[in-house]
């Protein structure tokens, strides 16, 4: 009786899982193991991917409206390309062929009202509403270059960006305008204010009464597959926030990397990545890669991060694959599960920070999927990752893309054996020198007490220094370790020797 249940309950677990799904039984869990859509294994992927950059290439008119014409000739999935909702029960559904309307008719705002030219700086920050997304695309049709950034901007960081790059037009909403009329006169080049809002605001154009004003009939831009197309600032963790330039093609075409393999995505698809609107990681993943693919994009649009909200989501919509911070499974591991449907689920993945082994074990526990991590950084695509097929191993981030030569090198560049210890070093060609990674960005500060502090509790001095940081800086800075040190260690000229904090922090002698 105990084989016949054993065999019955297999088989019933086979039949509601997709056919890519090969489920195994592992105590009173199923383990669902997901085949590649778009590859048979790592090494496959290495002897496809060999990407072509034409002269001109342009996101929009190349692959955008290719799968437009693909859905008016019935030759693509029904899926929508945006999907967008919120926690009043709003929604937004796009196809391929309704992005580009509506994208064209404020490329002509763009390009008319505001009087932009190919390759004038337009700076973005919204939060995740369905404006951010035809901003984006219209860009991409002006061959304006988009600067995005996040909504924890504060005044000094909101200046700093406009004066480093010029920007000659900016497009926020309600809760951020007066930060940016309180900069803008320190601002020469911005010239153009447009706010994304059902109300009015002096000094500011209106996004809504500008777009339902203009003609849907815009001709793209011929733009060169090198010319620049965004530019994301850094998060000046190590210093001022730099800027990191992407061309047409890094990104256009670079992403498929992101897209056909790590994400694996088919035009079958719905991609839900909760990343902020400010990161690269949302380009990477609720734009380009998803688009390259022809997959639906999806948004649940939530004022700050609710566990619930996410499980309810994820068990309510047909999201097949699903991208968030390593934080926030934690956070949702946290929750009782046991209650949420996840059968539409069938690809998890991380990045942006490690990930912890007991929140993947939760994770598979709960969902019978494994989680699939993924590094990279502003200036790249996707550096290294566990692939579908791969063995996950508890503290490896999996192998290298296709895109890079990856390597473990000393400070030198040299590569070094195998099981030795080293940076992270990637390089575009081979003739090129290697380009040093060393680890995820974690800010920790280390302070002296004055005497008059070093008898109160630490545990809530530390509370008050976050306090403090996230007040007078964008909150993402604030450090999220603090070590209390009786001295620093400095040069003969007074100057903090910061290689020797690294050190220590790390452990190294």
């Amino acid at each position: 009786m105990r084989a016949i249940g054993k065999v019955s309950f297999q088989l019933k677990a086979l039949s509601i899982f997709p056919s890519n799904f090969k489920c195994q039984i592992r105590g009173h869990r199923v383990h669902r193991v997901s085949r590649p859509q778009n590859f048979t294994d790592y090494e496959s992927i290495k002897q496809q991917y060999s990407p072509q950059i034409p002269e001109y290439f342009n996101f929009a008119e190349d692959v955008l409206d290719v799968w437009a014409e693909k859905e008016k000739k019935g030759e693509k999935a029904s899926n929508p390309a945006f999907w967008w909702v919120n926690d009043r029960k709003q929604e937004v559904r796009w196809s391929f062929e309704e992005l580009g309307f509506h994208s064209r008719r404020l490329a002509n705002v763009l390009s008319g009202a505001c009087g932009l030219n190919q390759q004038d700086r337009v700076f973005l920050v919204l939060p995740r509403v369905p404006e951010w997304w035809l901003v984006n695309v219209a860009c991409l049709r002006t061959g304006t270059v988009l600067l995005p950034g996040t909504s924890q901007l504060t005044a000094r960081d909101i200046l700093h960006r406009l004066q480093t790059s010029g920007a000659r037009c900016v497009i926020t909403d309600e809760s951020l305008a007066p930060l940016l009329d309180a900069v803008a006169s320190q601002c020469s080049s911005l010239q153009h204010k447009i706010l994304v809002s059902p109300t009015k605001r002096e000094g500011w154009k209106n996004f809504g009464d500008l777009v339902r004003n203009a003609s849907s009939d815009h001709e793209c831009v011929k733009t060169r597959s090198d010319d620049p197309m965004t530019i994301f600032f850094t998060s000046g963790t190590t210093g001022s926030p730099k800027m990191t330039q992407h061309s047409h093609s890094s990104y256009g075409i670079g992403l498929t990397v992101n897209g056909r393999y790590w994400l694996d995505l088919t035009e079958r698809d719905v991609l839900w990545n909760t990343s902020d609107t400010g990161w690269a990681k949302s380009a990477w993943s609720s734009v380009y890669a998803p688009w390259i693919q022809g997959a639906c994009v999806f948004i649940h649009h939530m004022p700050r991060f609710d566990s619930h909200t996410v499980l309810e989501t994820l068990s309510s919509y047909p999201i097949s694959t699903f991208c968030t911070a390593p934080t926030a499974y934690r956070m949702l591991v946290q929750e009782d599960m046991s209650s949420y449907n996840f059968s539409n689920l069938q690809h998890c993945l991380c990045a942006g920070e490690p990930i912890n082994p007991e929140v993947m074990g939760k994770w598979r526990n709960a969902t019978g999927l494994d989680i699939y991590e993924g590094y990279g950084q502003t200036e790249t695509v996707l550096i290294a990752g566990t692939f579908k097929g791969m063995k996950i191993k508890a503290g490896a981030f999996g192998k290298a893309s296709p895109e890079y030569d990856v390597q473990v090198v000393d400070e030198a560049g040299n590569v070094l054996p195998r099981g030795v210890e080293g940076n992270l070093g990637i390089r575009v060609k081979p003739h090129k020198p290697f380009s040093l990674f060393t680890e995820y960005t974690v800010v920790k500060a280390f302070v002296v007490l004055t005497a008059e502090y070093k008898s109160q509790d630490q545990d809530q001095l530390k509370k008050e220094l976050q306090t403090y940081v996230k007040k007078v800086t964008a909150p993402y800075k604030y450090p999220r370790k603090i070590e209390f040190v009786e001295q620093l260690p400095k040069t003969v000229s007074g100057k903090i020797r910061r290689v020797e904090l690294r050190n220590k922090e790390w452990g190294r002698s």
